[in-house]
C-alpha cells in the first residue's frame, strides 16, 4: 500500500471511531517494525495536514469540514484572538468563544460562522497546552498573591499560594511555572521561580523579551548541536577545494556594520572591454558544512533565523559557524556559493553564472568608513586604511546608481526612509538617548547588489517551474490604499487613483511628496497599505520590489531559507540546470512547510525585536514625563489618536476624552475626528504639541495629552502620578515660541 492509499484508509477507520495508535496497528494487523513505522509517518502527516488530531484521551479523531486545528494567539489587549492552522487558513475566536484556552494553546475550533471576512470558530476542545511559564508583575494579597501578565494577550492573572511565593517582593517582575491551568471556575495557579528584578531596572527588559517570545538564551546550544559543531575544521582543508572555482587572487571584500562579528557576504567589481560590469556576489556556503538531517540543521530549523536585540544577538547558527569557518572574514580562505552577474551600462543583466567558490577577502570595510572614503571629507587615516579599494569602491557606486534608477523605473518601493534608531546608554544602563540612523551610499551599494542577487537567483528556477523557496509580497490593502488616496486628498495633493494597483503607483506618490512637510507621515501611511512579506512555494511577486521572482540568497548564516535556496542551487547545478525527479518530489513536500515555519519564526524575531526597542523608548520617555513635544497623529481611531514624536520615533496615544474643547466624532470616510461645536479636525499628519503624562514599559504604553498653556495646574492634579512639576518645553518649541 502507497503513502496516498494508506493515508485514505487511515481516514476511513478513523471516520466515524475515533482510536489509539495502537489499535490502528491492530486495525491493519501491523506487527513488523516496518507496517509500524508508516502507519505512524502516515499519522505525522495526517497530522501536519490538519486532516486530524488527537483527543484528550489521545485517540485519533478526524476533521471534518466544520472543525479546524491550529495555535491559538491573541490580540495584544487580549479582546480578540485568531487560530492560524497548518495550511495558513485563519480562523477569528471572539473571547467569550475562546473557552478556558490560553494564547499558544493548539486547539480545536468549531466553525460558527464568518467575522470580517475570516471564518468565526468557538473552541471546542483544548489540544495541547502552549504556555508552560509566565512573566509579569507580583502583586501580593495578604499572604497569597497574583502574578498580573506583562503580555497583554494573556488576558487573566495567575493565583500564587503561600508556599509558591519563595522570595518574590510585592511590584516585582518575576518568572513563574503553570502548575495548574484554569478551570471555568477558577484561575490557573503558579509558582514562583524566579525574582528578575525591580520593574524599573532596565537588565531584566532582554530577559522579559526572550522569554515572552520564548527564543533561547545568549549564547545556548544543545549539547549534540557544540559537540557536532566542534568536529567541524578551523579552516578550509585542501581536499574542499576540487571541483571549485578559484576567486583568492581577485579584489574580493565584506562591508558590514562598526559591531558586525559575522561576514556571510563579499562582493568584487571590474569592468569589461565591452564596457558592461562583471559584479561578484559572493555567499559563504553553510551547506557545505551544515549537512541536511545533522543536528546543527535540525536546530538551525527549529530557531528559523537569528534574532538580534539590540547589542544582543541570539544566533541561528553556533559561533563556530557564524564567527569562523562560515564567516568570510580578511585573510582567511572561505568556501562560497558565488554569483558572477555581467551587467550593462542601464542596469541590465546580460548574463551570470553560479559556482561552488573560494574566496580570500582582501580587507572587512565597515559602511561607516566606506560612506567617509567616497565623501569629500575623508581623514588621512581612513585613506590609508581602505584607500587602495577607492577605485573598486566609486565603481561599485556607480554601478548601484545605475541599478538604483533602473528599480524606480520600474516602480519598486524599497526607498522608503529608515526608521531605525540608536540607543544611547548611560553608565547605568539606562536610555540618555535616541538618535535615527541614518543610511549611506555604501549601505545602498550592498542593497542593491544583494536585491539582483537574489533575484537573478529565483529567476533560474522560475523560468523552469522547478521547486523553489520564494520571498513574496502580496498587493496592498484596497482599503487602506483608498484612505491613503483621500488623506492625499485632504492635503491638497491630487492622486489619479488607477483600476489596478501597481508599485510604480506608490512610487510616484513617494517621489511627488518627498519634499512635503509632512512626507514622513506619508511614507508610514503607505508603509501601512503593504502586506508583510513571506516565505512561499509559490511565486506570486514581490510587489514592494516590483520583482516577478525574489528569493533570500544572501544571508545563511542568519536565515534558514537562505539555507535550503543554497542546497537547491547545489542540486541545480549538479543536473546542469534542473532538478532530479526525486528532488523535485522530496522539494514539492518539503518546501510548503519550511515557508510556513520560515515566516512564522521570522514573525516572532521581528516582534521581539520590536519590543525590546519600544521598551527602551518607552524607558527613555518615562524619565520626561511632564515635558511638552512636538508630535504628528499617525492614526485615528474612535477612541483617540494615535501620535509620534518624530525626533525620537516614540508612539503614544492622545485618548479622545483629553480633546476637552469639543465633543469630537469619528468619520470613517476621512479617518479623522470632527469637533460638533468647532469644526475641529484630527487627522493622520496633523502637527501639535502634547505633554507626556504617563509611560508604561512593561506594557509599551505611552500616554500624552495636549498642551494647553494655562492648563498646567489641571495636568497636575489630573495627572498627580506623573510628578508633573513644571512643564519643560522642548527647545524647539521654545526656541520658535520667542520669536
Amino acid at each position: 500500500m502507497n503513502d496516498k492509499n494508506l493515508k485514505e484508509e487511515i481516514l476511513k477507520r478513523i471516520d466515524k471511531n475515533p482510536l489509539l495508535q495502537k489499535e490502528i496497528y491492530e486495525s491493519f494487523k501491523a506487527h513488523s517494525k516496518t507496517e509500524k513505522e508508516a502507519i505512524r509517518n502516515a499519522l505525522k502527516e495526517l497530522q501536519e495536514e490538519g486532516k486530524i488530531y488527537k483527543d484528550s484521551r489521545n485517540r485519533y479523531c478526524k476533521v471534518d469540514e466544520n472543525l479546524a486545528i491550529g495555535i491559538i494567539n491573541f490580540t495584544k489587549r487580549g479582546s480578540m484572538a485568531f487560530v492560524e492552522c497548518e495550511d495558513g487558513r485563519k480562523i477569528a475566536v471572539k473571547v467569550e468563544n475562546s473557552g478556558i484556552s490560553l494564547h499558544k494553546d493548539e486547539v480545536a475550533v468549531e466553525i460558527i460562522g464568518t467575522w470580517k471576512e475570516l471564518p468565526e470558530g468557538k473552541v471546542i476542545r483544548i489540544l495541547k497546552r502552549g504556555l508552560k511559564y509566565v512573566i509579569g508583575e507580583f502583586e501580593r494579597k495578604g499572604i497569597f498573591g497574583f502574578v498580573v501578565p506583562i503580555d497583554g494577550k494573556i488576558n487573566m492573572d495567575f493565583y500564587v499560594s503561600p508556599e509558591h511565593i519563595g522570595l518574590a517582593k510585592n511590584g516585582q517582575i518575576v518568572k513563574a511555572k503553570i502548575i495548574r491551568y484554569q478551570s471555568p471556575t477558577k484561575n490557573p495557579e503558579v509558582e514562583i521561580v524566579e525574582v528578575l528584578g525591580d520593574k524599573d531596572d532596565p537588565s531584566i527588559d532582554l530577559p522579559i523579551v526572550i522569554f515572552k517570545h520564548d527564543l533561547p538564551e545568549p549564547g545556548y546550544f544543545p549539547k549534540k548541536v557544540l559537540e557536532e559543531a566542534d568536529k567541524l575544521p578551523d579552516k578550509v582543508l585542501p581536499e574542499e577545494l576540487k571541483g571549485r572555482k578559484d576567486f583568492r587572487k581577485e579584489r574580493i571584500f565584506t562591508i558590514d556594520g562598526d559591531t558586525a562579528k559575522d561576514f556571510d557576504d563579499a562582493v568584487g567589481i571590474k569592468k569589461l572591454k565591452n564596457g558592461n560590469y562583471l559584479l561578484g556576489v559572493h555567499i559563504a556556503d553553510v551547506s557545505h558544512y551544515v549537512k541536511e538531517g545533522s543536528e546543527i540543521e535540525k536546530e538551525a530549523y527549529k530557531r528559523g533565523t537569528s534574532v538580534y536585540l539590540i547589542d544582543t544577538v541570539i544566533p541561528m547558527l553556533p559561533f563556530k559557524l557564524s564567527n569562523e569557518i562560515c564567516s568570510l572574514n580578511e585573510g582567511q580562505d572561505r568556501l562560497t556559493m558565488s554569483l558572477i552577474m555581467e551587467i550593462d551600462p542601464y542596469g541590465h543583466l546580460v548574463n551570470s553564472r553560479i559556482y561552488n567558490g573560494v574566496i580570500r577577502s582582501v580587507k572587512r570595510l565597515t559602511y561607516s568608513k566606506v560612506n567617509e572614503l567616497l565623501s569629500d571629507n575623508c581623514s588621512p587615516e581612513v585613506e590609508k586604511d581602505i584607500g587602495f579599494l577607492k577605485p573598486d569602491l566609486e565603481m561599485m557606486k556607480e554601478l548601484m546608481e545605475i541599478l538604483s534608477k533602473k528599480r524606480k523605473e520600474r516602480g519598486s518601493i524599497i526607498d522608503i526612509e529608515s526608521h531605525e534608531v540608536q540607543f544611547i546608554f548611560d553608565e547605568k544602563g539606562y536610555v540618555k538617548d535616541i538618535l535615527p540612523v541614518e543610511r549611506g551610499v555604501s549601505e545602498q551599494m550592498i542593497e542593491e547588489f544583494m536585491v539582483l542577487a537574489n533575484e537573478t537567483v529565483a529567476s533560474y528556477f522560475d523560468v523552469k517551474e522547478l521547486p523553489f523557496l520564494y520571498r513574496v509580497h502580496e498587493y496592498p490593502d484596497p482599503d487602506l490604499i483608498l484612505q491613503l488616496h483621500n488623506y492625499l486628498e485632504l492635503l491638497g495633493i491630487k492622486v489619479k487613483m488607477p483600476a489596478t494597483i501597481q508599485p510604480k503607483f506608490l512610487q510616484e506618490i513617494l517621489e511627488r511628496t518627498k519634499d512635503h512637510p509632512l512626507s514622513k507621515n506619508i511614507q508610514m501611511m503607505l508603509v501601512r497599505t503593504m502586506k508583510r512579506a513571506l516565505y512561499s512555494e509559490t511565486n506570486i511577486g514581490h510587489f514592494g520590489l516590483a520583482s516577478t521572482s525574489y528569493t533570500h540568497f544572501t544571508s545563511p548564516i542568519r536565515r534558514y531559507p537562505d539555507l535550503i535556496v543554497h542546497r537547491l542551487l547545489k542540486e541545480f547545478m549538479r543536473h546542469k540546470g534542473s532538478l532530479s525527479n526525486k528532488e523535485i518530489k522530496k522539494y514539492s513536500y518539503l518546501l510548503p512547510k519550511v515557508a510556513l515555519h520560515s515566516s512564522e519564526r521570522e514573525k516572532i524575531a521581528d516582534q521581539a525585536e520590536w519590543d525590546l526597542i519600544d521598551m527602551k523608548k518607552v524607558e527613555y520617555i518615562s524619565r520626561h514625563i511632564g515635558d511638552v513635544y512636538e508630535v504628528y497623529i499617525t492614526g485615528v481611531t474612535r477612541f483617540g489618536l494615535f501620535v509620534e514624536v518624530p525626533t525620537k520615533m516614540i508612539s503614544g496615544l492622545i485618548h479622545i476624552s483629553e480633546l476637552h474643547d469639543d465633543y469630537y466624532n469619528y468619520d470613517e470616510k476621512t479617518n479623522s475626528l470632527i469637533g460638533e461645536r468647532t469644526g475641529k479636525i484630527y487627522r493622520i499628519g496633523d502637527k501639535l504639541e502634547a505633554v507626556v503624562v504617563r509611560a508604561d514599559k512593561l506594557r509599551m504604553e505611552v500616554d500624552f495629552v495636549p498642551y494647553v498653556e494655562d492648563e498646567l495646574a489641571k495636568y497636575s492634579q489630573q495627572y498627580p502620578n506623573a510628578k508633573i512639576k513644571g512643564l519643560k518645553k522642548n527647545n524647539k518649541i521654545s526656541k520658535k515660541r520667542k520669536k
